[in-house]
């Protein structure tokens, strides 16, 4: 089995996996970082969603040979504390019923508000589209982007 190494939430990690594998069972099964969830498997839900080089993308789908080269960065490594603004955010609006979801979301949420500071509603209503919450939370999921962006700007 191959060995690779990545950087995961800014450390340098060795692991050893198929050249197929994917990053999402990377981090929970090798590196014991489970609040990246499973999903679909799919790359439709965003329960897995990860920051690769600052960029929101599906873990699930992520081969782990492409990625020796990037930043991967978890929801353990958005905020050591869990004081990021939009931690914050949806701790403030309380947005979580089942919870499942939401690092996912969050992750989202970050990186889109590293690329825009000042979303209008229809912008985080779009940059959020693509990750599912079973609850139906969304109203609060989109009321805390606004607040994030409040934080953060």
């Amino acid at each position: 089995m191959p060995n690779y190494i990545l950087n995961v939430n800014g450390e340098q990690v060795r692991i050893s996996a198929d050249s197929d594998t994917p990053l999402l069972w990377v981090l929970r099964d090798e590196l014991d970082l489970v609040g990246t969830k499973f999903g679909c498997g799919i790359a439709q839900c965003g329960a897995c969603t990860v920051h690769i080089n600052g960029v929101a993308a599906r873990s699930c789908q992520m081969q782990v040979s492409f990625l020796e080269d990037t930043k991967i960065v978890t929801i353990e490594g958005l905020s050591v504390d869990g004081k990021h603004p939009v931690q914050e955010a949806w701790k403030e609006i309380d947005v979580p019923q089942c919870g499942y979801c939401q690092t996912g979301q969050i992750m989202t949420a970050a990186a889109f508000l590293e690329e825009n500071k000042r979303p209008s509603e229809i912008e985080i209503r779009n940059a959020m589209q693509g990750n599912i919450c079973r609850c139906a939370s969304y109203n609060r999921i989109e009321k805390a982007v606004k607040v994030a962006s409040e934080k953060i700007g």
